[in-house]
């Protein structure tokens, strides 16, 4: 197993969780600053329990590089991002080599395109290219199969998830989140071609639920739809299983304390949207936060995240939730891990090509999280 991008913020907090890690896994950090990942490598070692970490070079920017690590490993981790920018080569090297791959994407034009480019062939290769294993979409993408799995089988089923917390944002997360929403035409383009391509599952509808913003009849507050890719995902894994039902409905909001929030909310996105577009105003954004720097331990310990399911089918109803500490770093970077173990270690269905969390490691990983610290319970 390699990681790449161990040099990097959240990389090298993967790297921490790897080398804490008892399990009977050999595994590699790789980059293009040998000097940098020597380094880290020894600070490894100074932890205690990592051993020998390998160092490995390679760099996104040289192909030959990336084939031959892909080629010397069965599952790659990769945070190089922003993904639209660098992470191509690297899903393109694991999908000629039949290399499980995963990433922390939350970038939906990139897995779109990758679906577009690199699905067929990695289904010929038996490749497994899971992307989105951080808090991009692993709480929403398990957490709802979690939720489907308390209700009847074969039977039409509706879930509403909400989410609730609070993180601080990196530099490379910035930078990702600029590129991503500085492209609003390329993303649509992507999607609309996807969607036409992919087609839907014989039999049955899966629809997802976005409704305007709208006080929460239980807990005080306002619901706010989400427009990122967690949706995207639980609903790409809800017509990939047949568990999901005939017919199955997802709606996925954020919960904000007062209207002004939302007002806010709104504010700050519709700024970021304006700074992507504009060269000085994004090159001042970048400058506050760079690439590289994120916040500190004492910030991510102030960090959580709770998302709560609510699940009806044939007149039953399930609530459910999945919570944890920090969501951008603390637990992103246990995701993960743990999800790069998951597919170099347990046994798993055979899936291949591009799939989601849910369909390529399911309850395998559920449990791996849950031993880490990341509650799935059962409400009511």
């Amino acid at each position: 197993m390699v990681l790449l991008g161990a040099t990097g913020f959240t990389g090298a907090l993967v790297a921490e969780r790897l080398a804490a890690c008892t399990e009977p896994v050999r595994w590699a950090i790789a980059g293009r600053d040998r000097a940098r990942l020597a380094a880290l490598a020894q600070r490894l070692r100074a932890l205690g329990g990592a051993g020998e970490v390998p160092v490995l070079a390679a760099d996104v920017a040289d192909q030959r590089s990336l084939e031959r690590l892909a080629s010397s490993t069965r599952v790659l981790a990769t945070t190089v991002g922003p993904y639209l920018l660098f992470g191509e080569p690297v899903v393109a090297a694991c999908a000629a080599a039949g290399t499980d791959y995963v990433d922390i994407t939350g970038e939906p034009e990139f897995v779109d395109r990758m679906w577009l480019r690199h699905h067929e062939q990695a289904r010929r290769t038996g490749a497994r290219l899971v992307h989105s294993c951080g808090f991009d979409s692993i709480p929403s993408d398990l957490g709802a199969l979690h939720a489907v799995g308390q209700l009847p089988e074969g039977v039409p089923i509706s879930l509403e998830a909400r989410v609730r917390g609070r993180l601080a944002i990196s530099g490379g997360t910035l930078r990702s989140a600029l590129e991503a929403v500085g492209r609003p035409l390329s993303a649509r383009r992507a999607a609309r071609l996807r969607r036409s391509l992919e087609g839907s599952p014989a039999g049955r509808t899966v629809r997802g639920v976005r409704l305007r913003p709208r006080p929460d009849p239980e807990g005080g507050g306002w619901l706010v739809p989400m427009p990122t890719i967690d949706p995207v995902t639980v609903l790409r894994s809800a017509r990939a299983l047949d568990r999901y039902g005939p017919h199955f409905s997802y709606s996925h909001d954020l919960v904000v304390a007062s209207l002004p929030g939302v007002v806010a909310l709104g504010a700050a996105a519709g700024a970021l949207a304006i700074a992507s577009a504009l060269p000085p105003a994004r090159a001042a954004l970048e400058r506050r936060r760079p690439p590289g720097e994120g916040p500190d331990e004492s910030r991510r310990a102030q960090g959580w995240f709770s998302i709560r399911f609510c699940g009806r089918a044939d007149g039953a109803c399930v609530r459910t939730e999945v919570a944890g500490g920090d969501p951008g770093y603390g637990e992103t970077s246990k995701m993960l891990a743990q999800a790069a173990l998951c597919l170099a270690l347990d046994e798993l269905p055979e899936t291949s090509g591009q799939v989601t969390p849910a369909v390529a490691m399911g309850h395998a990983l559920i449990e791996r999280l849950r031993r880490v610290g990341i509650e799935f319970r059962t409400l009511a």
